[in-house]
């Protein structure tokens, strides 16, 4: 199916299929992805946006997202854990707002 794709392509796929599942629990959800290993192209460092809050970084092998990304059971997996990671943000923002 998708397995496999050069380093950028499979940054591309990522980013659009975490971007998808973050929004899902929240259309204002942002995801910014960046090259991990200081760049070398073996990774992927990615964070979850909303507003002011920021989730911590989730790093992604290069080589697993690739050989992976064909696999229903593999994302499956990872858009739970998206959603997930998005739900905690969403929560942090409204804990936040009743300290206030």
């Amino acid at each position: 199916m998708f397995s496999g794709g050069s380093y950028h392509e499979v940054e591309r796929w990522l980013w659009n299929f975490l971007t998808s599942h973050a929004k899902h629990v929240n259309p204002r959800i942002e995801v910014a992805l960046e090259a991990g290993d200081e760049g070398e192209g073996t990774s992927y460092g990615a964070r979850l946006k909303l507003g002011a809050r920021v989730s911590p970084v989730v790093e992604f092998d290069f080589s697993e997202v690739a050989a992976n990304r064909g696999s229903l059971a593999w994302c499956a997996a990872l858009a739970e854990r998206t959603k997930r990671l998005a739900r905690e943000l969403v929560a942090q923002g409204a804990a936040d707002a009743r300290a206030r």
